[in-house]
């Protein structure tokens, strides 16, 4: 029985770390349909600078842990939005031309970063409390999964009362429905899009500097290993549906896990297995709408 509830606890809490991955990912997408390939070079800077914040407060204070998760937010969330002013929104309704400069831009921060800081991986720590275990039905969690999960579901929750409840939010939606009727109403829409890119940038910087607590490192490719993962949340959830990549992030956590365990390691083919499923049977997703 305690295997069973530590494969599913650690399973909900990876999933929860695919969707503060994701969650900008699907953002962008569902609301300015573009494929950010960038997105993993938002996290993996955000990680890094989130990593010397901590350094230089102090690793070992819960001050520097949500000081760098805060940098970490910032940083992404101006990372996105100069790449939205100065290559995305030349691009607008021009998809083929977004993903060149996107993977363009991913290979050339990977390099940058490298050129940085190094090639090799870069050891984290944090406060002592997150190397340490909670007991669960006699399963022992390590606590970093807790904070995964309230991380994702505080993100979750604010991107949907921001999208739903405020002002901003209603403009995006409706510029997205008839950008032409929002424009000649006096408003404009391109601020909008450019914020809808900082929040996708600033939940990505949260995202990676959660993500080396997780592996306990950092390295310059520390989000392109996540973003395969994000890419299939979010084709599995249904493109730009946020509770769609959240549903789709914790079923394909707790299936790897279960794989991982009683299949001989095999956790990523059956996600890749899946994708599969899901595209051939439902291509839109599980909440994905139909064009």
């Amino acid at each position: 029985m305690s295997s069973i509830v530590l494969i599913l606890l650690t399973g909900v809490g990876l999933g929860a770390l695919y969707f503060l991955v994701a969650s900008g990912l699907s953002l962008i997408y569902g609301l300015m349909h573009v494929l950010n390939f960038a997105h993993g070079a938002f996290l993996t800077l955000s990680a890094f600078i989130g990593w010397q914040v901590a350094q230089a407060l102090g690793t070992a204070s819960w001050g520097s842990f949500l000081a760098s998760i805060l940098v970490g937010a910032v940083v992404g969330a101006i990372f996105a939005t100069l790449t939205e002013l100065v290559l995305i929104r030349p691009l607008y309704e021009r998809h083929i031309e977004q993903v060149l400069v996107t993977v363009g831009l991913s290979f050339a921060a990977v390099a940058l970063f490298e050129g940085i800081w190094g090639t090799d991986a870069v050891n984290i720590a944090g406060p002592p409390w997150l190397k340490g275990t909670t007991e669960v039905l006699g399963a022992r969690i390590p606590n970093t999964y807790w904070i995964l999960m309230l991380a994702a579901a505080i993100v979750l929750v604010a991107l949907v009362l921001f999208l739903k409840k405020t002002r901003y939010g209603m403009i995006i939606r409706a510029g997205v429905e008839n950008r032409s009727m929002v424009t000649a109403l006096g408003i404009d829409v391109r601020k909008s899009f450019t914020l809808v890119f900082a929040i996708g940038g600033a939940a990505a910087g949260i995202g990676g500097v959660l993500a080396m607590h997780y592996t306990t490192f950092v390295s310059a490719h520390l989000g392109q290993t996540l973003l395969i993962f994000a890419f299939i949340v979010t084709v599995i959830g249904g493109l730009g549906s946020l509770t769609g990549a959240a549903i789709a992030s914790v079923l394909v956590a707790v299936l790897q896990q279960f794989a991982n365990v009683y299949l001989s390691g095999t956790g990523d083919f059956i996600v890749v297995a899946l994708l599969a499923v899901v595209l051939l049977v439902r291509p839109t997703g599980l909440l994905g709408r139909k064009a």
